[in-house]
């Protein structure tokens, strides 16, 4: 079985960045660029674990998992503004009409957002010889609380530059099934 230290940083790197860029550009009309250096994305040390992502008040992140060869969580972080304003884009509603119809809505767009993300990721992954399957998509709502891996876990944080918003994407994996 590969296990993940087989698989470089850039290919990580690159599968994300794409998978980001492909949904974000057919389903939003958005360019998406990524905003760091691969040095900067991979967490190992357990003390920079606690608040990696560093994005404060309020937040919509949506989530989903793969399990195969590689397992893991994919978690998108957006500020809760901009979740709205791309909720609104992509159902074609108002501002008005999005707070009449509730966090409800936002959350449906931001999980489909997120489920179209991981799965062309872990298409890319299986085309690269490590076949796996999606979880359905969570989201969690909030400020100023971070997520903690299991300490087996390798974890990638990148930031992407979405106008003049930012995505963050955080990926915690491990080999073999959960």
């Amino acid at each position: 079985m590969p296990t993940i230290d087989q698989i470089s940083e850039t290919v990580f790197r690159e599968t994300i960045s794409r998978a980001v860029q492909d949904v974000f550009k057919t389903m939003l009309g958005k360019t998406a660029s990524l905003a760091q250096t691969a040095d900067d994305s991979v967490i190992n040390d357990a003390s920079q674990m606690e608040h990696p992502v560093q994005i404060t008040g309020q937040q919509v992140v949506g989530t989903v998992g793969f399990i195969g060869d590689i397992s893991g969580l994919i978690y998108l972080y957006l500020d809760a503004n901009f979740a709205n304003e791309l909720a609104g884009q992509m159902l074609g509603m108002s501002a008005a009409e999005l707070e009449e119809a509730g966090d409800e809505v936002v959350n449906d767009a931001v999980g489909e957002l997120t489920n179209m993300t991981v799965g062309t990721f872990k298409n890319q992954l299986a085309d690269k010889g490590f076949p796996c399957k999606l979880t359905i998509p969570s989201i969690l709502r909030g400020s100023n609380f971070s997520i903690e891996p299991i300490s087996s876990a390798t974890r990638r944080i990148y930031r992407f530059n979405i106008g003049t918003q930012q995505l963050v994407a955080d990926l915690l994996m491990k080999t073999g099934e959960a």
